[in-house]
C-alpha cells in the first residue's frame, strides 16, 4: 500500500542564536545543539514526508518567532504550534489579535507543562481564561503530558472549555515500558476518547519505549488501542525529530510507524491518520 500524502505533525527546531530552551540547560545528550529543518529534508524525501508542522520547544515568544521565521522559508513547513503567555490572558490576546492570527502559518498553541512542577498547571484561573480565548478563537491546544494527572486535568479543561480542541501528544506517555495493559492510562485515555475534542497524536514513542532495539511489536498494542478509542477520524501522526534521534534515525522512525499503520488500517484509512485528520485539526 502507498500513502500519497504524509504529514509529520510534530517538528522541532531549535537555534541557540534565536531563542533560550530552559529544559536543554546541562543537557549533556546529542540534543544539546542547534538544529535545523534542512538536516531532515532528505530524510522526508526518502520516506514519503510531504508536509511538516513545526511545534514549540520553549515557553518563550522567540521560539514562537523563530518557528514562524523558518515556515515561511521553507516551502514544506505547513504550519507552527506556538507559544503564548496563557498566565496572562490580556497578553495572550493581544498577541493573537495584533500579530500571531494575522500569520498564516500560526495554527496552534502549547505549553511545557511536563516540566512544570504542579500537574495541574492548566487549572490555575489565568490560564483557563487563556485557554477559553484560545477556543473563542478556533485555536487548537497540544498537551505535552507525561503523567496520568494531566490526563486528568485536561479532561478537568475539557469540562470547562468544552469547544476547546486538544490533542494529545505522544499519546501522553502510555506505559510501554513496563508493558502494562493498560492501567491508568487506559482508562483516563479512555475517558477522554469519549469527548469529540480530543485528539491523539501518534508520536515520540521510540523514547517512551525506553530499549534501544524498539520497533513495531513494542508500540502495536497502545496504537491499536488509540485507534480502537479514538477512531480514525481522531488520530494523526509525528516523528518528533530531533528529540527521536535518542531512539533512532528520522527514517527508521517514520518506518516504523508507516509499515505498522499500514498493516492496522485501510488505504482510505491511513490518507486520514496520516494526513487528512492533521489538516482538519490544525486547519493546514
Amino acid at each position: 500500500m502507498k500513502t500519497e500524502t504524509i504529514i509529520d505533525t510534530h517538528v522541532h527546531v531549535w537555534n541557540f542564536d534565536k531563542a533560550f530552551y530552559q529544559w536543554l540547560q546541562g543537557d549533556t545528550t546529542i540534543l544539546n545543539r542547534t538544529y535545523h529543518f534542512e538536516e531532515i529534508t532528505g530524510a522526508q524525501t526518502e520516506v514519503g514526508v510531504t508536509g511538516s508542522v513545526l511545534v514549540q520547544s520553549a515557553n518563550n515568544l522567540e521560539d514562537t518567532n523563530w518557528m514562524l521565521e523558518v515556515a515561511e522559508n521553507v516551502g514544506s513547513v505547513q504550519g507552527v504550534v506556538g507559544w503564548l503567555p496563557l498566565l496572562q490572558p490580556e497578553e495572550t490576546e493581544k498577541l493573537l489579535t495584533g500579530t500571531y492570527l494575522k500569520n498564516i502559518y500560526f495554527k496552534g498553541i502549547r505549553h511545557l507543562i511536563h516540566d512544570e512542577a504542579d500537574p495541574q498547571w492548566l487549572l490555575q484561573e489565568p490560564v483557563m481564561e487563556s485557554l477559553a480565548i484560545l477556543a473563542s478563537h478556533d485555536l487548537p491546544f497540544d498537551v505535552v503530558g507525561v503523567l496520568p494527572q494531566h490526563i486528568k486535568t485536561v479532561l478537568s479543561v475539557a469540562e470547562r472549555v468544552p469547544s476547546l480542541r486538544m490533542v494529545f501528544d505522544h499519546l501522553n506517555h502510555p506505559p510501554i515500558a513496563n508493558r502494562e495493559r493498560f492501567g491508568a492510562w487506559g482508562e483516563l485515555m479512555t475517558e477522554a476518547a469519549g469527548l469529540p475534542n480530543f485528539y491523539a497524536k501518534i508520536s515520540g514513542l521510540g523514547t517512551v519505549v525506553k530499549k534501544p532495539d524498539w520497533g513495531a511489536d513494542d508500540i502495536l498494542p497502545f496504537v491499536a488501542f488509540v485507534l480502537e478509542n479514538f477512531g480514525t477520524d481522531r488520530c494523526f501522526c509525528g516523528g518528533d525529530w530531533p528529540v527521536s534521534l535518542l531512539a533512532g534515525s528520522y527514517t527508521f522512525t517514520w518506518t516504523v510507524y508507516k509499515h505498522l499503520l499500514q498493516s492496522l488500517l485501510t488505504e482510505a484509512e491511513c490518507e486520514k491518520v496520516f494526513a487528512g485528520n492533521a489538516r482538519t485539526f490544525y486547519k493546514l
